[in-house]
């Protein structure tokens, strides 16, 4: 997510790495300023956060420990603006939310990923169909809506969106819903009739929220929209889409500093899953290449039974994991969304992030062709993977329309992940694991 940066931030430290002067840290700060400026990061943003760096070091003592330390607290200060962190409930259902954005802003998918992440956490939640602007509008949101198993309410019969949105509030209330989220009308550009429109739906609804949905691929253009949308309607909280595929990621720092508005929520991928929560802390943490184990274990915490999950452990100590097991977790697998965002939550492995394709398990070639041969066995030989021989291999491979060679490979990796999810279901293996992972700590040698 933030891989550009990170990579520039460790090659700023490793200018003051060995050594302790003003030499090194003048090279360690022009290399940050440059990094930032780079990264689309507003030259007014820059010369503070550099201003305050350099005088916090020197007065620290100049040295790598010093200058990391200084750099860290200063960025959390741009982030960290005050007000509400991810998603806060009222007192009261329904929770009512406002989304705006502009055109082309993923304003729409957005709205999609926020209702599957509440329906993960067992929420039920409504979405009003209100952008009666752009034509297609309606439509992706019936056919997202279908695809994630999400309510949408929306009325091709009435042309007025105020009204649809008061209709879907009297409906969320009666439907005893948690959360409404209201996918409002955007355009390419700001003007008065947008903004009077979306007053009037914000008059009718008193919403809890109001989020704007920023474009983080448009740079400054994404945060001076995010400005003037704040002075028109004051904004609770702002969600970055798109951030997969920026490869400057200055945009958060930008947004953060200029409008005063909390960070609430980052979308890192196109699948409804890929909506991250923007935590100041759990993000610098990120940023400075040191993982995010909170989030990973926010996320995983929302698709795992425990039941389910103790009885797979006694599974795999007695050696029994099968088939059957493999593709369940491949299924919750997906409901994490991102590969490659969450390889970079783990500390140490944020560089190895950033050599990771995005990998889609639903569609890549690898789990088709897992689904296929683990479809072409027998329930027996699923539950008893022992039993495949050369000649059931042979059956398989026909049924899948694949090779041997490529059932035989499978079947061995199937067999060396058992024999280690063996190893460290116990609770020796689990010190074995954390013994092995022990030295991975900061993402920057210190």
């Amino acid at each position: 997510m933030f891989g550009s940066l990170t990579d520039s931030f460790k090659t700023a430290i490793n200018k003051i790495r060995f050594a302790d002067d003003d030499k090194a840290l003048k090279k360690a700060l022009d290399n940050l300023k440059k990094s930032l400026l780079k990264a689309d990061v507003h030259h007014k943003v820059v010369r503070e956060l550099i201003k305050n760096v350099e005088i916090e070091t020197k007065r620290a003592g100049i040295g790598k420990e010093n200058f990391l330390k200084s750099l860290e607290s200063n960025l959390l200060k741009i982030l960290d603006v005050g007000g509400k962190q991810g998603f806060v409930f009222a007192s009261k259902p329904p929770t009512v939310v406002l989304m705006t954005g502009l055109q082309g802003s993923g304003k729409t998918t957005t709205t999609v990923k926020l209702a599957y992440y509440l329906k993960l956490r067992k929420k039920k939640v409504l979405i009003a169909a209100c952008d009666l602007q752009r034509l297609a509008a309606v439509e992706q949101l019936k056919q997202l809506c279908e695809q994630n198993e999400l309510d949408l309410y929306y009325d091709e019969n009435e042309k007025n969106p105020l009204n649809i949105a008061k209709n879907a509030l009297k409906k969320a209330k009666e439907g005893l819903y948690d959360v409404l989220l209201v996918d409002t009308a955007g355009r390419l550009a700001i003007d008065e009739e947008l903004m009077d429109e979306l007053n009037s739906i914000k008059k009718a609804l008193s919403p809890d929220e109001i989020f704007y949905v920023a474009d983080s691929l448009t740079g400054q253009d994404a945060v001076r929209s995010a400005v003037t949308f704040n002075e028109k309607l004051s904004l609770s909280g702002v969600i970055l889409s798109k951030y997969d595929g920026d490869s400057k990621g200055g945009v958060a720092l930008g947004i953060a500093k200029q409008t005063g508005v909390p960070l609430r929520f980052v979308g890192i991928g196109e699948k409804a899953p890929d909506l991250e929560l923007f935590i100041p802390e759990r993000i610098v943490s990120r940023l400075m290449g040191e993982g995010d184990l909170a989030t990973l274990a926010e996320k995983t915490s929302t698709i795992i039974d425990e039941k389910k999950a103790k009885k797979l452990t006694q599974k795999m100590k007695k050696g029994e994991f099968n088939f059957n097991d493999f593709m369940e977790q491949m299924e919750s697998m997906k409901k994490l969304g991102n590969l490659k965002s969450l390889v970079g939550m783990i500390p140490g492995l944020s560089g190895m992030a950033n050599q990771i394709k995005d990998m889609d398990l639903e569609n890549s070639s690898e789990m088709k062709a897992m689904k296929a041969m683990i479809s072409s066995m027998t329930k027996k030989e699923r539950e008893h993977p022992s039993l495949l021989n050369n000649s059931r291999k042979r059956r398989i491979a026909k049924g899948a329309g694949l090779s041997q060679m490529q059932v035989n490979r499978f079947i061995k990796q199937f067999n060396n992940a058992a024999k280690m999810a063996k190893k460290f279901s116990g609770k020796k293996g689990m010190q074995d694991l954390q013994s092995l992972m022990g030295g991975q700590g900061r993402g920057f040698p210190r």
